[in-house]
């Protein structure tokens, strides 16, 4: 009898040669290896001053650790920065969720470095307060802008910090115009905390507002508006073009409600479009308009000295505030406190001031 014959199916692959690996482990080992072996801080100064962008960030990655050992060496990168520090502008750029604030500053970052500035964006991504996760997607939306060689764009994480911004994205400011960027900007949260921190590091304070979705009524309200130099009505183009220009009139009217600023400036509305590029340069000649009277009265030098004050003011309370959780006797003593609190065996008040009393001890 004669074999049967095997059946192969015409999906069936002869074993050939075995591929190769993608990549070499020896380069991966050797990666890894000089991953580990951390710059020591008069290196990582240098290179900054250099205008080394992988060191920028690693310095930047120190100043945001928590990591109580990475503390002193980011404060000896700060100090050695500081003195090459303080020559650059900084532009706060704020607005609600979904008014364009990334494509926005992508527009207005080319704009720039196309008029030869170099240009760094820090922004403020929101953390989850459930996972505490943050998306740090920027740099995806900022496709254009983060291939140019003048530009440089860290997201971060905005944390446990209200709105997301303190004392690390003040340092942060310091190491970038160290590292020779001359016009710094600041994207925010955008969720109505985080404004005032950045008004407080920020030489110009500009507001993104779109029309058409109740805008033109919140802009009779104090707060974020008296804290603006500037209202730019964004996505003025295709059919919102005339919608724009009506919201452009009513921000001009309110406006005109606040009291006078002390740097003598007239804050005033216009619309863009950061798709079509439309009223970009305007936007930056606005800035410009405002720089050149600021620093004309004077205004610019004691707002920065104000700023230097408030926050020496903060660090202060922030330190305090860490020292008082990190306490070995305070943290033994919280959690019976708080115990106490939530059955209603002492007031809230009074626990607070018999652990306050305790830590001055």
């Amino acid at each position: 009898m004669k074999p049967s014959k095997i059946s192969i199916s015409a999906l069936h692959e002869k074993e050939g040669i075995e591929q190769p690996d993608i990549f070499s482990k020896t380069s991966v080992e050797q990666i890894v290896l000089k991953r580990k072996i951390q710059p020591s801080a008069n290196d990582l100064i240098t290179r900054i001053l250099n205008q080394d962008k992988v060191a920028l960030s690693r310095a930047i990655t120190l100043v945001e650790s928590t990591n109580p050992d990475h503390l002193s060496k980011a404060s000896e990168v700060i100090n050695g920065c500081l003195p090459f520090a303080n020559k650059s502008i900084r532009i706060g750029i704020t607005g609600v969720p979904g008014v364009g604030k990334s494509t926005f500053i992508e527009a207005f970052g080319k704009h720039l470095t196309s008029l030869g500035k170099k240009v760094a964006v820090l922004a403020v991504d929101p953390s989850s307060t459930i996972s505490h996760g943050s998306i740090l997607g920027d740099k995806t939306r900022m496709e254009e802008l983060v291939k140019d060689e003048n530009a440089f764009i860290r997201p971060s994480a905005s944390g446990e910090t209200l709105g997301g911004v303190a004392r690390k994205t003040r340092e942060t400011i310091i190491l970038c115009e160290a590292c020779g960027f001359d016009t710094i900007i600041i994207e925010t949260v955008g969720v109505g905390q985080s404004e005032t921190a950045v008004h407080s590091m920020v030489d110009f304070f500009l507001l993104l507002k779109i029309s058409g979705a109740g805008d033109e009524l919140q802009g009779i309200k104090r707060g974020i508006m008296e804290m603006a130099d500037a209202i730019v009505i964004n996505k003025a183009d295709g059919d919102n073009i005339n919608k724009a220009k009506l919201a452009k009139t009513e921000f001009n009217r309110a406006l005109h409600l606040f009291p006078a600023k002390k740097s003598g400036w007239i804050p005033t509305a216009f619309t863009c479009s950061s798709y079509t590029k439309e009223g970009i340069d305007d936007v930056w000649k606005t800035i410009s308009d405002y720089l050149e009277l600021v620093k004309s009265n004077h205004y610019f030098e004691e707002k920065r000295k104000d700023q230097n004050q408030f926050w020496m003011m903060e660090t202060i309370n922030e330190q305090l505030k860490n020292n008082f959780y990190n306490h070995p006797e305070i943290i033994k003593q919280l959690e019976t406190n708080k115990k106490a609190v939530q059955n209603d065996e002492i007031s809230p008040f009074a626990a607070a001031m018999n652990l306050l009393g305790n830590y001055f001890k």
